[in-house]
């Protein structure tokens, strides 16, 4: 991070939108073993603020790091990037 006001986003497809106002989001990346060499995919969930309910199961999603909303989530969504 180089700059002190800058948020990490993160893209990911919707898991789950049964809470009022939150989603859960899988981010996939991958990642390099370090002994192995080998390719593995890691996935990472969070929840996430969606103040309109707009998501849905399956959506790919852009969402950006913010404070604290409640214990597990500090992540809004910004926008909907594909259904």
């Amino acid at each position: 991070m180089s700059d002190a006001g800058s948020k990490r986003e993160w893209v990911g497809r919707v898991l789950s939108n049964k809470m009022n106002k939150t989603v859960v989001v899988a981010v996939e990346r991958s990642v390099i073993h370090p002994i192995y060499r080998k390719v593995l995919r890691r996935i990472t969930k969070f929840k996430a603020h969606d103040e309109q309910n707009v998501c849905k199961i399956g959506d790919r999603v852009r969402m950006v790091e913010t404070r604290p909303i409640s214990k597990d989530k500090h992540w809004r969504v910004v926008e909907v990037i594909g259904k």
